[in-house]
């Protein structure tokens, strides 16, 4: 199984052009992948630098025939032409498809700190490593309380799920409304962070749980024990950091890190401010 994440910030490239067929060309370049996880997928959204209202999911969607697409809306606002504008992260599989969850994630306020609605994306798929939750998100950038709380609550899912994964389905379910799908402990969630990885955040992340829910680890130290990050921003000039930094992860349970074959990143594209990561688990 490989999984690809990538912030392609709307398709826009370092050049200020948005071209989401750079954007899906500059995956294919990297492989062959089961399941394509993306941030900052835009729909019909002008206001962003460089666009034209593209709407980012059906483009994204006829250039990766033969993937499911499954997009979560953390943004969805008035367009001021009797639309709605909607900016948020998708995730595009070819595995069999299980039940699917976005969860907004909080957003407490903090009246002089820009900041925006986030959202988790949740899904189940069936792949040759087994049974697995595909979660990919992307934290607040501009306030630590914002992201710190965002984490608790996505090991607060993590927690839930891991409960359900135990429960067995109650006589009347099936067919309904009510019916219980399988939500496999083992998971896998990737985004962007927007920390670096020295930051407190990751290590709270990673933290234990306190009962049996497996702990997430960081693919890049399964396969580079004791070794810095590779910088996934900043390589080029970006305003958002000083210096190269890794902001974009690949978190995944212990069942699955026991699997990992292969941790990359491209550093050479410029066709995002953020650089694609991928795994390989067999």
């Amino acid at each position: 199984m490989k999984l690809l994440t990538w912030n392609i910030q709307w398709g826009r490239g370092m050049d200020g052009r948005v071209d989401l067929a750079r954007s899906v060309d500059t995956i294919r370049a990297l492989g062959d992948f089961d399941v394509i996880c993306l941030q900052e997928v835009a729909v019909n959204f002008p206001g962003l630098p460089g666009s034209h209202g593209e709407d980012g999911l059906a483009e994204l969607s006829a250039r990766l025939p033969g993937y499911t697409p499954i997009y979560g809306a953390a943004t969805d606002l008035p367009d001021g032409r009797g639309g709605r504008k909607l900016f948020g992260n998708a995730i595009f599989t070819r595995l069999p498809l299980g039940q699917v969850w976005r969860h907004l994630l909080p957003w407490p306020a903090e009246i002089d700190t820009p900041s925006m609605q986030r959202v988790l994306v949740e899904a189940v798929v069936e792949s040759d490593v087994g049974p697995l939750r595909v979660m990919t998100t992307h934290l607040e950038y501009y306030s630590q309380a914002q992201r710190i709380a965002q984490i608790d609550a996505i090991r607060r899912l993590h927690r839930e799920a891991c409960a359900m994964a135990r429960r067995a389905p109650l006589p009347g379910e099936v067919g309904g409304s009510f019916e219980v799908f399988p939500r496999p402990a083992e998971a896998i969630l990737c985004g962007d962070m927007n920390f670096p990885a020295t930051a407190p955040e990751r290590a709270r992340l990673l933290a234990p749980f306190p009962g049996r829910e497996p702990a997430f680890r960081d693919a890049w130290d399964v396969l580079h024990p004791g070794e810095a990050h590779a910088p996934t921003c900043g390589i080029r000039p970006v305003d958002f950091v000083d210096r190269p930094a890794c902001f974009d992860f690949v978190f995944l349970t212990a069942g699955l890190a026991r699997r990992l074959q292969a941790h990359g990143i491209d550093a050479d594209t410029q066709a995002s401010d953020h650089q694609p990561v991928w795994v390989a688990l067999a």
